[in-house]
């Protein structure tokens, strides 16, 4: 039987605030030392009282309004209750039935995925296990946390983890959170059910999903196991399944075996809980939150140009591949550059000899310069680089005043010292020969000195002319225009024949 997939996400986000949730202690979840950014409202001591924090409000609005949802004109709080050792209250205080966000959408491969809810809640501590004993972070305990739930759209593995990915990537260009996976900022829990047509199967969750790639097996791995069960005449039980991989359990063991000798699997970890069985109820300690029109708004235009815009932009105006698009995109910092880039080029210059600089441009800001940044960002302080700068060095090469290899030592020089290319070549002697009798006169020499592959070369092996071009470039130290020597050096050779 053809069983058909759905799968829905619950992504939890750590936001980027100064302060937590409902006190001011620090948002710092990466401290080194344990339990040092607490205070009586975030252990929740008898007699305190929790304050909003408003910087919170407004990552969280500015999210759903980036993915299209709908902001209510009132939301709440609500407690839910569980008792776990990382929670200090008991409860912890999240949103139910008045989320800040309604409805939405992420466009991914061309399908509209569903978003039911964006909503705010705090996070709990961090647990460590150690061999004989449990101990308690609550540096984390409080933080803001945003909570994603999408409508069981997704049909496969591939195009849930395009969902994360592109998710993350808004939520950097919105300056909401890191979204760092491997930090913790960024959790990704996936509901996944196989039902015949329009009946969705029985759902179970899978955690521990801690990266992109274990999202994408978890729930190949979770399709597969399912599957089985159906055509086998066995029932799916609604459950909650850890992933467990090498990453994640490498010392635990699963049915005799060693997890770090299974690839990826998942295991039953407990049955799903359901809305009831948390006891939901307003919060009786915040006030309930009212949104006027005016406020929204505001909001909205702080919401910048965002990844896919900016994918359909660069391929009008600039004419990139989707390849050169994806970097600048993914790298939203150096795509700004490139712009500011692009920016420079003289106003006046007829269209093709335009698109000719943007493309030379696009190469040396993904290749050279990227390999000189290593990881590094153009944004840094330690980047020396003026857009203006950069400019002027794809314009010398474009015009042929210097060639790609001396443009190499250019680009280094620009690099460390932050100088201006043309000062650069004209300090270190790297200025092109262009006189052609002098290139004539050099390439005579080269070939009087090399008539092994002089006479190769009339036996029709082509690499013999290169590697006579190697050699003339060698002599004058990269500096002879390249176009120049192709074109003398044909000749004479065709003279000889």
């Amino acid at each position: 039987m053809n069983y058909q997939p759905a799968i829905g996400l619950e992504i939890h986000v750590e936001l980027k605030t100064r302060s937590k949730m409902f006190c001011d202690c620090l948002n710092e979840p990466d401290e080194k030392h344990p339990n040092v950014n607490v205070c009586p409202v975030c252990m929740s001591h008898p007699g305190t009282l929790p304050v909003i924090n408003e910087e919170a409000l407004s990552k969280v609005i500015k999210t759903g309004l980036a993915l299209g949802s709908n902001i209510p004109e009132y939301a709440k709080f609500d407690r839910k209750n569980y008792f776990y050792p990382d929670l200090p209250k008991g409860y912890q205080i999240s949103q139910y039935d008045g989320p800040l966000c309604r409805g939405g959408f992420l466009e991914i491969d061309g399908k509209k995925i569903k978003i039911t809810r964006v909503h705010l809640e705090e996070d709990t501590g961090k647990l460590i296990h150690e061999k004989d004993c449990s101990l308690v972070d609550f540096n984390r305990a409080g933080i803001p946390l945003m909570e994603l739930v999408t409508e069981p759209d997704i049909t496969s593995a591939k195009h849930a983890r395009m969902f994360a990915e592109e998710l993350q990537l808004i939520l950097r260009y919105l300056d909401v959170s890191e979204a760092n996976m491997e930090k913790g900022q960024m959790r990704v829990e996936a509901n996944i059910s196989l039902g015949l047509g329009s009946k969705l199967g029985t759902k179970v969750e899978i955690k521990n999903l801690n990266s992109f790639r274990s999202l994408e097996k978890g729930i190949e791995y979770e399709i597969i196991r399912q599957a089985k069960l159906l055509k086998a005449g066995k029932k799916v039980a609604q459950e909650t399944r850890g992933w467990l991989d090498k990453a994640t359990a490498s010392s635990r063991r699963v049915a005799g075996a060693r997890v770090d000798d299974v690839k990826g699997i998942t295991v039953s970890q407990r049955e799903k809980e359901e809305a009831h069985d948390y006891r939901y109820f307003p919060e009786p300690d915040l006030p309930p939150l009212h949104f006027t029109n005016k406020e929204i708004q505001e909001i909205r235009a702080e919401v910048p140009e965002l990844p896919q815009a900016r994918r359909e932009r660069f391929e009008k105006e600039y004419k990139l591949g989707n390849k050169e698009i994806e970097v600048f995109v993914q790298n939203k910092d150096l795509g700004e550059y490139f712009e500011k880039v692009i920016s420079e080029f003289p106003s006046r210059l007829p269209q093709e000899k335009l698109f000719k600089f943007i493309k030379l441009a696009t190469n040396y800001l993904i290749t050279d310069l990227q390999g000189l940044l290593k990881r590094a960002c153009v944004a840094g302080e330690d980047f020396l680089i003026t857009p203006e700068n950069f400019a002027e060095f794809i314009t010398l090469i474009s015009e042929g005043k210097i060639s790609s290899k001396i443009a190499k030592t250019v680009l280094q020089e620009m690099f460390s010292k932050g100088a201006d290319p043309s000062n650069i070549i004209e300090e270190k002697g790297l200025t092109q020969i262009t006189d052609e009798s002098e290139i004539k006169k050099i390439i005579g020499e080269v070939i009087s000195k090399n008539p092994k592959p002089v006479e190769d070369y009339k036996k029709g092996k082509e690499n013999a002319f290169q590697y006579l071009i190697g050699q003339i470039m060698a002599k004058t130290q990269g500096k002879a225009s390249p176009q120049i020597v192709n074109k003398i050096l044909k000749q004479l050779l065709t003279k000889t024949k």
